[in-house]
């Protein structure tokens, strides 16, 4: 498995941006996919944002057209850019690595994941 630490959440209000970032140590993103998923109070975990092993993306389409995920494979560090933040993007934001090459918007596809980083967006 691999240790994951998100960092590069925080209070912001709608409309502002920020970086989440993920390091991980152990096994590399480079050979797996890796993803997003964010829980909010009294809601379910859902999926935010995936990258795969070639680097393909795909986004929920809440996000879409406003995040970015992206990773530096030298550095094993994933990034989740999050832009025009509204108050229903406030969340514990979780960084996942899948068990494949693909990955999925199931969470059951990942078996590593980070500690959680809480983003609050004020309206």
């Amino acid at each position: 498995q691999v240790q994951l630490v998100e960092s590069g959440g925080g209070l912001v209000q709608a409309g502002g941006s920020l970086r989440l970032s993920c390091a991980a140590s152990g096994r590399t993103f480079s050979d797996y996919a890796v993803g997003w998923f964010r829980q909010a109070p009294g809601s379910d975990r859902e999926f935010v944002a995936r990258i795969t092993r070639s680097g393909a993306v795909y986004y929920a389409d809440s996000v879409k057209g406003r995040f970015t995920i992206s990773k530096d494979t030298a550095k094993n560090t994933m990034y989740l850019q999050m832009n025009s933040l509204k108050p229903e993007d406030t969340a514990v934001y979780y960084c996942a690595q899948a068990t494949s090459a693909y990955g999925s918007q199931s969470s059951v596809a990942y078996d590593s994941w980070g500690q959680g980083t809480q983003v609050t967006v004020s309206s």
